[in-house]
């Protein structure tokens, strides 16, 4: 709860104001049974010419009621609607901070459910928990005041079954806060359940799984319900519980007060009075389960809020930054990473100089390490200290934000957003022309492509580029980092799902863009590699070769033994 607390904190002064027309309202509606008690009694004694009077004393308290009701909503739930607002821009902000490996360990689906039903239940508990809880302590308090006015022995008698609710709320309590928790890890993996399918739709095709995808679905989602069942039927024993406890004092005052009646001990007004005070205090006694369960769950739903917040980014900027050198010059020097959680290094004592200007050929078969050279570089993970340098500095000591500005990366695996190409292609600099954007789109061989689209630029690709070709959504990110016009450009196999003719094209216009920077191209394929100033072999993390085209060829090493496979496949 103190989480709750701090956020309800931060609205203080709104929900003062929420609580004070709350607290107007109440005591207003608590005149109502005093003024028909008056009525009542002076109709018993005839003198009915007063309930004029009386009516309009009524219609009165029920305007002025309306007027601050309003308020009252606007303040405390408007204080609601503002926390989660504030709690939804902090949870994705603070999202984007988190390094790639704890998307790894987290999945998409649990995420999602964060943003959407634990915030939710945040809110209701800091709109509704605080009014219910405000509306409780007010009408308790005023109609016990007034209950007590009238006849203390029959307040005594309405609170028999007191302790017997006291009992159930903090039972059920317990117990209700469980059962929430288990609803929101099973929507959890019902989310997740759903955007693996979403995601994964045309596998799921190819290979004939709806079926069987089907009843996974089917599983997780009978799961699902029957973990909110559960919270349902805990509820549904509780609340009416709770009502039928509350509506036991009604039964007990009616049977005392009417004999207090007949006795004349206690006027038939007072007994009206005294009825509608204890049916005024039935709420708040069936508010405290309210008030129980969704505080439980807003308890619930911020503590596993905060154990995102509680996540800290693996990779961060230093305090105090160095400023950015001049020299474009990279340096990896004896450089042996593994991935966090691994054991095996996915590369081993890599020394290597790429001046500035110089264009690095990169490449190796699958599992060499040639990709994870290139993300070191931006840090997407980070390097040992003292392993990776720009212009002679340490990466690490370089602000992040800069650092990654110098780079334009084009990767293997595109990411594509599900809006047009004009709006992909200037994903990072969204300010970009149209004369700019189709230039870089030329450089992609992405020209023909476009042209052959019924809307052009504004064609929209879909989910992840789905309406798009392998090749062309690789074409897509090597136009996205080209707009850019990045110091230091880095293409990690963004060929290998095009054809040779596209591939000739291409680099023959990437020739002079190359010309221009630092580049390290990485590659299956010797020939996108061949005109490199410098190209390196990686196996199993090490760098086995290095040379030219030309040197390597000759040498008759693995670069030689992939330039020779590669050519008879062509052949």
């Amino acid at each position: 709860m103190r989480g709750i607390f701090r956020e309800l904190w931060r609205y203080r002064w709104r929900l003062l104001a929420g609580i004070a027309a709350l607290f107007i309202v109440d005591a207003l509606q608590l005149l109502a049974p005093l003024v028909v008690r008056s009525a009542v009694d002076d109709l018993v004694a005839g003198r009915g010419e007063n309930l004029v009077r009386y009516a309009l004393y009524l219609t009165g308290i029920a305007v002025v009621v309306f007027g601050f009701r309003f308020l009252w909503r606007i303040f405390l739930f408007g204080a609601g609607r503002l926390i989660e607002l504030d709690m939804r821009n902090r949870l994705y902000a603070h999202l984007l901070t988190l390094s790639p490996s704890y998307y790894v360990e987290h999945s998409t689906g649990d995420l999602m459910a964060h943003a959407t039903n634990d915030l939710e239940a945040v809110r209701r508990s800091c709109s509704m928990g605080v009014l219910m809880a405000s509306d409780a302590v007010i009408m308790i308090s005023f109609s016990l005041a007034a209950m007590v006015g009238i006849s203390p022995l029959l307040t005594l008698y309405a609170f028999l079954p007191l302790p017997f609710i006291t009992v159930a709320v903090l039972g059920f309590g317990r117990l209700i806060h469980r059962r929430f928790e288990r609803a929101q890890e099973a929507f959890s993996a019902l989310t997740e359940r759903v955007r693996e399918a979403l995601s994964g739709i045309r596998l799921l095709r190819a290979f004939s799984r709806e079926e069987g995808i089907e009843g996974a679905f089917a599983q997780t989602n009978r799961e699902n319900v029957e973990a909110n069942l559960a919270l349902t039927r805990a509820w549904g024993v509780f609340e009416p519980m709770v009502a039928v406890l509350a509506g036991l004092g009604t039964g007990i005052i009616l049977w005392f007060g009417g004999r207090g009646v007949l006795a004349g001990t206690l006027s038939l007004g007072s007994l009206v009075a005294f009825t509608s005070y204890l049916g005024m205090m039935v709420w708040p006694m069936m508010a405290i389960g309210w008030i129980v369960n969704t505080l439980q769950q807003g308890a619930a739903s911020m503590k596993r809020l905060e154990r995102i917040f509680a996540e800290k980014p693996a990779i961060t900027s230093p305090d105090r930054p160095k400023p950015i050198p001049p020299s474009r010059r990279v340096e990896f020097r004896q450089l042996t990473f593994a991935y966090p959680g691994t054991d095996r290094p996915a590369l081993r004592d890599v020394n290597l100089v790429i001046e500035e200007g110089m264009t690095l050929g990169v490449v190796g078969l699958t599992g060499s390490g040639k990709s994870t050279l290139v993300r070191l570089l931006p840090r997407l993970y980070d390097p040992p200290p003292g392993t990776v340098l720009l212009g002679g500095v340490d990466i690490r000591e370089l602000a992040l934000p800069e650092l990654r500005g110098l780079i334009g990366m084009a990767p293997q695996d595109v990411f594509l957003f599900s809006a047009t190409l004009r709006e992909n292609i200037a994903f990072g600099r969204p300010e970009a022309s149209d004369e700019e954007i189709r230039e870089a789109a030329r450089l992609a061989g992405l020209s023909d492509d476009i042209a052959s689209f019924p809307e052009g630029l504004d064609t929209v690709v879909g989910e992840r580029g789905i309406t798009l070709s392998g090749g062309q959504r690789q074409r897509v990110g090597i136009a996205r980092a080209l707009l850019l016009d990045p110091p230091i450009l880095v293409l990690d196999d963004v060929l290998s799902s095009v054809d040779a003719q596209v591939e000739e094209e291409i680099l023959g216009h990437l020739r002079g863009v190359l010309r221009r920077r630092t580049a390290i191209v990485v590659a299956h394929r010797i020939s996108a590699v061949r005109d490199s100033d410098l190209i390196i072999v990686l196996d199993g993390g090490r760098i086995v070769e290095r040379g030219d085209h030309g040197t390597l060829v000759r040498r008759g090493g693995l670069y030689a033994r992939l330039h020779e496979l590669q050519q008879a496949l062509v052949r």
